[in-house]
């Protein structure tokens, strides 16, 4: 049985979310916590199937994927480096072109 990955958020990823739950939360009143819940969900989903997300395209560096948070419009870029899978960041899917990774 393989243990799951541990995760660490980039201090850009976490720029993103921090930003993105206070925007939510201003304006979503019937569901503020919303980019809290999807992002739980989605971790704990990647932490066992770390390859259920697609390649991101025009990534510099390597191993980049990305899965959306539907409820939400986001979209979650993360890379697995060993034991660990690195969050790199969060982008609203209106935004066009993906973060500069």
């Amino acid at each position: 049985m393989t243990l799951p990955l541990q995760i660490e958020i980039t201090e850009a990823a976490q720029g993103h979310i921090t930003a993105a739950a206070a925007w939510w939360a201003e304006h979503r009143p019937s569901a503020p916590g919303a980019v809290v819940e999807e992002l739980d969900h989605v971790l704990g989903l990647l932490c066992v199937q770390p390859d259920m997300g697609t390649r991101a395209r025009g990534a510099r560096l390597s191993e980049v994927r990305r899965v959306t948070l539907p409820r939400i419009r986001y979209l979650l870029y993360y890379r697995v480096t060993e034991n660990v899978l690195q969050v790199l960041a969060l982008w609203h899917a209106s935004r066009g072109q993906g973060p500069s990774l």
